[in-house]
């Protein structure tokens, strides 16, 4: 079973802005709370870049490998994120809007192993999650 999440707001940003700082999947570092580190491990940005990131989930640490498997330059880039006990699908779509831009952040989960028997139980952190990360996101964009 697959659980998702999905976020769509707009901020007052140009879509070109946006769309640099999240293209850079480093930018994890100042706005995803469960985010501890994220660092480019190979590549310059496009498909096939590697991300390594440490994040805190469900109060547990958490290494997970990204490769950007998709990308769509200024509007839209696609990563694939494994660990031990989920892969996760995450999407960035920078749109934009008037003189602002909107903002739609997907993210896919499919879990493991063990972690297959909490997956029924996932739904209220998962919707945290997504929750916690549009409002960080949100307010880190209307900063830059």
């Amino acid at each position: 079973m697959t659980q998702k999440i999905e976020r769509t707001f707009t901020v007052a940003q140009p879509a070109s802005h946006v769309w640099s700082y999240l293209s850079d999947f480093r930018s994890t570092n100042d706005w995803d709370p469960g985010t501890e580190q994220t660092t480019l491990a190979s590549g310059d940005g496009g498909v096939g870049t590697v991300y390594e990131n440490v994040s805190s989930f469900a109060g547990k640490k958490v290494e997970i490998t990204y490769t950007v498997q998709a990308l769509d330059p200024g509007r839209q880039i696609t990563l694939l994120g494994e660990s031990s006990s989920f892969t996760a699908t995450d999407t960035i779509t920078v749109e934009a809007s008037g003189a602002g831009s909107t903002v739609t952040y997907e993210a896919e989960f499919e879990f493991h192993g063990l972690a297959r028997l909490a997956d029924p139980f996932m739904s209220l952190p998962l919707k945290k999650l997504g929750d916690d990360a549009q409002k960080s996101l949100k307010e880190t964009l209307e900063s830059l």
